[in-house]
């Protein structure tokens, strides 16, 4: 029987797997695109129906494999896209969601996000958000590569509408989050969409990961996923190029940490103690 993958509850309501699907880095080869489509489509099959892309990724290649995965499944799929800064004018941010949703062979995206701050006010993308949300382009918005200063900020600007997601990169190599925007965004009911969860798989073969890996029958991919699920209101979301892998995190939502894991792993990765700027890659 399949493990039940446990959830994040959106603004709104709206229950979503805490263990997705990212794209980063798809698309960028014709020849691995059929292999990137059935990958998200294992994924499908277990119940990790968040699909996390970006037009910015491969040029659009990314939104491409993805549109050709969820092809007669849409509506299993929370789907999520981001509009490059660049774009986010306005009239830039409208033009930037009709091209991903051509590319995505879809009507609407469920989030739509800021991929990071640039040149143009928040207000004209908040706008822009409102407006093709309002058409039903887009089910809600949301933000990418804020800190709690952006994100407070934001907050002021939107007002009263709210955004659905912050996306920030969080892993245990990685752990600044957790000194201040974590706590805050749990406060305020904003999940924390997390990126690049194994750190572009510098985590893999970690000896103390391995070792927590030995007790749980688990590797250390899978150690690295379960700490992220360990924390209220995350969702993790690692890109995999093969259904196997796939299936492998996927077994991530099986494991129990224990308090004596959280220490182990505390020592190794330490917790930040003082405020850092927010990291990206």
């Amino acid at each position: 029987m399949k493990a039940e993958l446990p959830a994040v509850t959106l603004p709104g309501g709206r229950q979503v797997p805490a263990l997705g699907l990212g794209t980063w880095h798809m698309g960028e080869s014709r020849a691995s695109a059929a292999q990137e489509a059935a990958s998200l489509r294992a994924g499908l099959d277990l119940g990790m129906t968040v699909i996390d892309t970006a037009e910015m990724y491969a040029d659009g290649g990314a939104e491409t494999v993805v549109g050709e995965a969820i092809r007669g499944r849409r509506d299993e799929v929370f789907l999520v896209s981001k509009v490059l800064p660049h774009n986010a004018s306005r009239a830039g941010t409208i033009a930037a969601c009709e091209a991903s949703l051509e590319r995505l062979g879809t009507d609407h995206i469920d989030l739509y996000l800021l991929h990071w701050r640039g040149r143009y006010p928040l207000a004209d993308t908040v706008e822009a958000f409102e407006r093709l949300r309002a058409d039903g382009k887009i089910g809600a918005w949301g933000v990418s590569n804020f800190d709690e200063s952006d994100m407070k900020e934001l907050l002021g600007v939107a007002e009263p509408a709210r955004p659905m997601a912050n996306q920030v990169l969080y892993n245990l190599a990685r752990r600044g989050i957790e000194y201040d925007l974590l706590r805050w965004s749990q406060v305020q009911g904003i999940p924390v969409m997390a990126y690049s969860p194994l750190d572009e798989g510098r985590l893999l073969g970690h000896p103390v990961l391995e070792e927590i890996g030995r007790i749980h029958n688990a590797g250390s991919a899978q150690i690295a996923l379960a700490f992220l699920l360990t924390k209220a209101g995350v969702i993790a979301i690692p890109k995999s190029g093969s259904p196997e892998r796939v299936r492998e995190n996927f077994k991530a939502s099986e494991i129990r940490l224990t308090s004596e894991d959280l220490r182990l792993l505390d020592e190794a990765f330490p917790p930040p103690t003082r405020k850092r700027p927010l990291e990206m890659i």
